[in-house]
């Protein structure tokens, strides 16, 4: 299932190797991925395959408490609501 997580938050060292590593726990590869720090706070979005075997809430549970320790707000959508509330 294809997915895209954001981030946003202020800026710190290891926030894409926090994320990645638990990504990488639960076997979601990142296809594609686009950061950048705007006045201090660093924002990113990332395309993301998830196994046909993983349950997204669990995924979308635990991406939600590591924004919680990372003090970031860490969100992810199914590729489909993505597309739909970012349709022009």
């Amino acid at each position: 299932m294809k997915a895209f997580i954001t981030v946003l938050g202020k800026d710190r060292v290891g926030i894409i190797a926090s994320i990645a590593n638990l990504l990488a726990e639960h076997n979601v590869n990142i296809e594609d991925i686009s950061q950048t720090i705007l006045q201090g706070n660093f924002t990113m979005i990332m395309a993301v395959e998830m196994p046909k075997n993983a349950c997204f809430e669990t995924i979308a549970t635990l991406l939600d408490k590591k924004g919680k320790e990372l003090q970031m707000e860490i969100s992810v959508r199914h590729k489909d609501i993505f597309e739909v509330m970012n349709r022009i």
